[in-house]
């Protein structure tokens, strides 16, 4: 009997053939439908997802504060109660809360989820953090971001450093981030190589010693108005934040603790923002430049060097 021939493939889909169906939209295109809604381009419009950590047994490593970067032991109890408050606070503002629940033991610092990533319109970049006590937490919070849909663009790599709360949107088509002990050029230099493909323009500032995080320096209320701290942010970051058409407002010197938990705030919307308790000089302040404060107590959370800026990643803003 003659060999039985196996059939040509050629013209099957799988070849190209007439069955084939080019893909044919751009991946930004593709947000919100092959891939979840998500991606920010500025830090004011109305907030829609945040990311969080909700934190547990871990923070046990806190009795040894030098170890873990935190100022003080923290009691779970306490810290669990301010964080749920949070939480309820964006749920409550119409805002998703996505929660990481790792199954291994978590990192006393994974709460602090703004460090860990950075949101563009095309998906989210991996941060790196620099501190060894930190090295890993990245892996958890990508494994949630996959499960939820949400495009990872990259994960640093070499010896490049960069935690999200040293990175901000200008406007749509530039980013500011600052070089310091958190992010250093290696990572500002993948960061700007990343961004530079979705058409936005990278600024970097540099820190002053002694700092964290730009987070700490600047926070944006509204698309023409930014709170600076007074003396320690970067001159070139106010210059081009004037040059941009911004109202920049200073903090009011008074205790430092105050300063640094009342801009450790997340902005909900235009001019309405989610802040501290412990900050009435701040908020007064704030309520005199016509912003509307929601607060809630953090006194427990700050003793890991902390506030609610830090304790949330933000995933999605009103487009």
């Amino acid at each position: 009997m003659p060999d039985k021939k196996t059939p040509s493939t050629f013209g099957t889909s799988a070849y190209g053939g007439d069955g084939w169906v080019q893909r044919t939209q751009g991946h930004r295109a593709e947000i919100g439908s092959l891939w979840a809604d998500c991606g920010i381009a500025n830090e004011w419009a109305t907030l829609r997802a945040v990311v969080m950590h909700r934190p547990g047994p871990e923070i046990a490593a806190s009795d040894d504060p030098e170890a873990v970067n935190m100022l003080a032991p923290l009691d779970m109890g306490r810290a669990q109660v301010q964080h749920d408050a949070i939480a309820e606070s964006f749920e409550a503002e119409g805002v998703f809360v996505h929660r990481i629940k790792p199954d291994c033991k978590a990192s006393p610092n994974l709460m602090f989820c703004a460090d860990l990533m950075f949101s563009t319109p095309e998906g989210v970049i991996l941060a790196r953090p620099a501190s060894r006590a930190r090295a890993g937490e990245e892996r958890l919070v990508a494994r949630r971001l996959a499960d939820l849909g949400v495009p990872i663009l990259a994960t640093l790599t070499g010896q490049a450093s960069f935690e999200g709360a040293d990175a901000m949107w200008v406007d749509d088509k530039t980013v500011v981030i600052g070089r310091g002990h958190r992010t250093n050029q290696e990572g500002i230099d993948q960061v700007t190589d990343l961004l530079a493909r979705q058409g936005v323009e990278t600024v970097a500032v540099d820190m002053p010693f002694g700092t964290m995080h730009l987070m700490g320096m600047i926070r944006f209320m509204d698309r023409d108005l930014a709170i600076a701290w007074p003396r320690r942010t970067p001159h070139a970051l106010v210059s081009l934040l004037k040059d941009r058409g911004y109202q920049v407002a200073f903090l009011p010197i008074t205790d430092e603790a105050e300063m640094n938990r009342g801009i450790n705030c997340v902005t909900l919307g235009p001019r309405r923002i989610l802040m501290v308790a412990e900050a009435p000089t701040i908020q007064s302040f704030y309520e005199a430049l016509g912003l509307s404060c929601i607060t809630t107590p953090v006194d427990e959370l700050s003793k890991a060097a902390g506030a609610v800026g830090c304790l949330t990643g933000v995933l999605t803003r009103e487009k």
